[in-house]
């Protein structure tokens, strides 16, 4: 969590991770070319090489913009997004072959540059069935070469959490310009339309999960607390769990109220590493676990045990009338608050 760039170290999930998806890729790449050499013998190696790590590429990115929606609904799928930024830069990889396969193929005999080639080699932007398709994946290689290049936590610490976060977002920009790249090259290309109709199912269930997410998600944002006397009464002390915690919307922040050996405390819900929920995670070894990457938080100051440094925002809780009540006034980050007892 310093300054200091650092190797990445894997750790035993990590490695068995990162080892079942490279045979996922050998996998997929092999009975690829075992079905293109058998459907149609005269395609030569780079053009299935070209399709294969293509092709491979596009259904990662699918399978990369559904784990956030999917943990969202099923916390099952949580392992998927703990090492999703491996399946990312493996994603990129793919990408990247297909690229240098892709130019070499249709630019590399020319007398002009061929990253220079890609650019003016077609140039008929009015046209739907001649489009210049290839324009678009270099686009969306080089946005996905940034956020391969910038996943490692040296980035994410010193660009801030949240411009880090905003910088990856344009992995949605990415899927738009994969998206019209594949589509307007089997316009060209193509004579059935299963490439698009596979496209458009991919887009349809990508749509769909973040869709059913987002009225998930609305409700936690109606829990709204009712106000009384300054202090905004939520929940009754039985409704939380123990180890565990119950989101609420509070001055339009979401805030986890978290029971631990029998006391109660409020954090901001946001953790500080990637933004991640920390409401739906639990306490471990006496410390708020976020459920995304394991980042951890004392409840009773919301400051990440040392050595590391990341604090969160800290609420006031009471009880009254077996009702639990909570100051909307959050304190600084990393502020001690007594916990109360239930």
């Amino acid at each position: 969590m310093g300054l200091d760039y650092k190797l990445v170290l894997w750790n035993k999930h990590k490695k068995v991770y990162d080892k079942w998806i490279a045979i996922a890729m050998v996998m997929y790449l092999v009975i690829f070319f075992v079905l293109s050499f058998v459907t149609n013998p005269e395609m030569t190696a780079e053009t299935i090489i070209i399709r294969a790590f293509g092709s491979l590429a596009i259904l990662m990115l699918h399978i990369i913009l559904v784990i956030g929606p999917l943990t969202r609904l099923n916390s099952q799928f949580m392992p998927l997004l703990y090492n999703r930024r491996h399946f990312g830069v493996s994603m990129f990889l793919a990408a990247l072959i297909h690229g240098v396969f892709a130019t070499i193929q249709f630019h590399a005999i020319g007398n002009v540059n061929p990253i220079y080639a890609i650019f003016t080699s077609n140039m008929d932007y009015g046209s739907l069935t001649n489009f210049p398709f290839q324009v678009l994946g270099f686009l969306a290689l080089l946005i996905l070469f940034v956020m391969a290049s910038t996943s490692h936590d040296f980035f994410l610490h010193n660009l801030s959490a949240k411009t880090w976060k905003r910088l990856h977002m344009m992995v949605y920009l990415a899927y738009a310009l994969v998206v019209m790249h594949v589509s307007l090259g089997a316009f060209q290309q193509e004579t059935s339309p299963f490439t698009i109709s596979v496209l458009l199912v991919g887009f349809v269930v990508i749509c769909g999960l973040h869709l059913k997410t987002a009225f998930k998600e609305s409700k936690v944002d109606r829990c709204i607390a009712v106000q009384k006397d300054g202090w905004l009464e939520v929940c009754h002390p039985n409704e939380i769990e123990e180890s565990r915690a119950k989101i609420f919307t509070v001055e339009n922040e979401r805030v986890a109220i978290f029971k631990n050996e029998g006391k109660l405390s409020a954090v901001h819900n946001v953790c500080k590493h990637q933004g991640g929920p920390l409401g739906e995670g639990k306490i471990v070894d006496g410390c708020i676990t976020c459920p995304w990457h394991g980042y951890q938080y004392l409840a009773h100051n919301g400051q990440s045990p040392p050595p590391f440094t990341e604090k969160v925002k800290t609420y006031e809780l009471k009880i009254e009338n077996d009702m639990v009540y909570i100051n909307p006034e959050a304190f600084a980050e990393g502020t001690e608050v007594t916990p109360i007892t239930c």
